[in-house]
């Protein structure tokens, strides 16, 4: 029979084996009647001795341990050898082998055990002691704080993102209580109309409402997230989509509309911008602000993004995540969707599959949590569509000339505009809705806009992100990318996503 000890400190009842368990139950019978005497009398410690097969010396240790620790789990036996967590070498190797942990191994490079065993063993040779082997390095930076090391080899961020306490997100009681927005590259590939070519990939900015996680807005594009593209997600969150359904052949139901009483974003300077602040402002709509450099505030929008961007892996021109799960793939090879095309497609997928498959956190499918959550709920519908979908446009301040008003080195006129050429200098806000630059609205100083087109009626309709730059700018050819990202002034375009009105 191997030798056998006493553990300093019991251990949980659930961890001893089966055998253990039932020689500490027989000697417990035994030791607590002892160990509640005041006085150890010989005769019963040899009488204990006896029945439990051990020496009176022993059962003396058992009653000290047991009135230090009155459980049955301390009489358990454990085998013979070091105790875990013990260190065996030498005080100063321990403090060598700790520095090289800090200095080598616990570096945003992140080496391997073999490089930090390497140098270790450099030093101890050079002064002529044994190094240590790999198992008690190996034991040494176990033994450090599994977030230290993280955030030593990886970073803060990625350690405060795994081992920070997650909170509950917003807690809603009704539909459009709170409404998150977010953006997202997409895993695809596009063509353009014309000539087939890969045109890159598109942006995606999404609506989605917390409550019932059903999506209230889609916005494609093919510019980086801007004002223009976060005001046009807004308004089609808040008008009616019969229209824009139509515009886009899709034979869907989406009952979403209706003015958000809270709406939660990250702080990109899109969401900053002139247009959306005040946009929310004058429709009465709340804006929410995460704080800075914590996507966990996204809980709800980011896990929906990754479900879409995985079934958009099934389509051709797909990216995927990374390269090694694209493998050999030839993205741009076999891109074959247009904008508008994966438009309709992403459309299908969100208003068919996800609005109507049971959602994990709600038990029942989204569209059922919305129907019954809004049923004689009041949306606040606003006053005025066609006001709303301005309010939220984009504008730039520009001065009305004799010949018109220029904007995007684009020349527009209209007879209504004669009234305001002799304003002295005063400036007019322009408006202009970045999936069709055939036409922009002046406000007027009375706050009523005034659609005015081209001024050259043969120029085509063209989106901002397809217009070309103007001479002496900057950035790349072919459009909208000359002008400042994430700005006001730099909008995303998507022909149709919205019915366009005017005031």
């Amino acid at each position: 029979m191997s030798k056998v000890r006493l553990p300093k400190r019991p251990a949980p009842a659930h961890a001893i084996p089966d055998a253990a368990w039932a020689e500490a139950a027989r000697r417990e019978a035994v030791v607590r009647p002892l160990a509640a005497e005041r006085w150890l009398g010989r005769a019963a410690v040899e009488r204990a001795a006896r029945s439990l097969g051990l020496s009176p010396t022993r059962i003396y240790g058992l009653v000290r341990a047991f009135r230090r620790h009155p459980v049955t789990a301390v009489l358990a036996l454990s085998k013979l050898g070091p105790a875990r967590g013990s260190r065996r070498l030498a005080p100063a190797m321990d403090a060598r082998i700790e520095a090289a942990i800090d200095a080598v191994y616990l570096r945003a490079e992140r080496p391997t055990l073999a490089r930090l065993l390497g140098q270790v063993a450099y030093a101890c040779r050079a002064e002529r002691l044994a190094p240590p082997s790999m198992k008690a390095l190996r034991a040494r930076i176990t033994a450090r704080s599994l977030r230290e090391r993280m955030a030593a080899r990886e970073g803060a961020a990625a350690a405060g993102g795994r081992f920070r306490q997650v909170k509950a997100g917003p807690r809603t009681e009704r539909p459009l209580q709170v409404v998150q927005i977010d953006h997202t590259l997409v895993d695809i590939q596009l063509v353009d109309d014309a000539m087939r070519a890969c045109i890159g990939r598109p942006w995606l900015t999404l609506a989605l409402d917390v409550h019932t996680r059903l999506v209230l807005g889609l916005y494609i594009a093919l510019d980086p997230p801007s004002a223009a593209g976060v005001g046009l997600t807004v308004a089609q969150a808040v008008l009616p989509k019969p229209s824009w359904l139509d515009d886009h052949g899709v034979a869907l139901t989406w009952p979403a509309e209706g003015r958000p009483e809270v709406i939660l974003v990250d702080n990109g300077r899109e969401f900053h911008s002139r247009a959306f602040e005040r946009g929310c402002r004058q429709h009465g709509i709340e804006i929410d602000y995460r704080p800075p450099a914590a996507p966990r505030f996204g809980g709800h929008i980011e896990p929906l993004m990754g479900t879409l961007m995985r079934r958009i892996h099934a389509l051709p021109g797909a990216t995927f995540s990374d390269p090694v799960e694209c493998g050999d793939y030839a993205s741009e090879a076999r891109a074959v969707l247009t904008l508008r095309e994966f438009e309709h497609i992403l459309a299908l997928e969100v208003l068919g599959p996800y609005h109507n498959e049971v959602h994990s956190a709600l038990g029942r499918t989204p569209m059922s949590a919305w129907l019954e959550g809004t049923h004689g709920l009041d949306l606040r519908p606003p006053a005025d569509a066609g006001a709303l979908l301005l309010d939220f446009l984009p504008f730039e301040e520009r001065l009305v000339r004799r010949d018109g008003v220029r904007l995007f080195n684009v020349l527009y006129q209209d007879g209504a505009l004669a009234h305001l050429v002799d304003r002295g200098g005063a400036r007019v806000r322009v408006k202009y809705d970045p999936r069709d630059l055939s036409a922009v609205f002046v406000e007027l100083p009375t706050g009523d806009h005034v659609r005015v087109p081209y001024a050259d009626l043969g120029r085509p309709p063209v989106t901002l992100w397809e217009h070309p730059r103007p001479a002496g700018g900057c950035g790349r050819k072919g459009g909208a990318p000359w002008m400042s990202t994430r700005s006001s002034r730099r909008s995303p375009s998507s022909a149709g996503s919205l019915p366009r009105r005017t005031a």
